[in-house]
């Protein structure tokens, strides 16, 4: 289990299923105790089978997602092969790594399926790199990570997944205030890629 934590709001879930990946966060933003906006985008698409699901300030959320998101085009172009999760999650690694005097103030999730299953990996705003089946982030963790201890199990359906997942940021919004206002929520599979709002209820 990796799990860290934010000095921004958020709350960020990702785990892998027996056919894919689930990323999903909620939607509320907010500066120290103020409201700024009730739709947040906090999970990003970096290439068609690979999406990073990001805690902290949204302008470096924003940054490092095109940043990745040019560099993977670039990989695949001149490699004439789609990158693998991992790869994504190394090079997101060293794009951190390289701005440690001045680091983005962000945790991430890289989550994607590729020729070997699915897979997600954890970043703190250094680098550091760990995959894992599951991981949360933000102010809501430690509410999230309760939920999907207690439920979380091997080769999981889609619908398992989808249900535990939206359990663990509804019980982290109905705890921390500093998240809320509904979960998008991205199924990865081999066969494609689903998005979807989910109001809580």
């Amino acid at each position: 289990m990796a799990q860290q934590e934010e000095i921004t709001g958020a709350t960020v879930v990702g785990l892998t299923f027996n056919d894919g990946v689930i990323i999903a966060a909620e939607k509320r933003v907010t500066l120290g105790p103020s409201l700024m906006s009730r739709g947040g985008k906090k999970i990003f698409k970096i290439t068609n089978k690979i999406f990073i699901g990001v805690a902290g300030i949204i302008a470096d959320m924003q940054a490092i997602s095109k940043t990745l998101s040019a560099e993977l085009k670039l990989y695949e172009l001149t490699n004439k092969r789609e990158p693998s999760t991992k790869a994504a999650a190394k090079l997101l690694s060293n794009i951190l790594y390289s701005n440690k005097l001045f680091p983005y103030y962000t945790s991430i999730i890289v989550g994607g399926v590729d020729a070997t299953g699915p897979h997600i990996y954890v970043l703190d705003p250094l680098g550091s790199l760990i995959e894992d089946k599951y991981a949360t982030l933000g102010t809501g963790a430690e509410l999230a990570i309760s939920v999907i201890e207690g439920s979380y199990k091997e080769n999981m359906s889609r619908e398992e997944a989808e249900n535990l997942a939206y359990k663990s940021i509804k019980l982290a919004c109905e705890r921390d205030v500093l998240s809320g206002d509904g979960i998008d929520l991205v199924v990865i599979t081999k066969n494609g890629v689903e998005e979807k709002f989910i109001p809580i209820k």
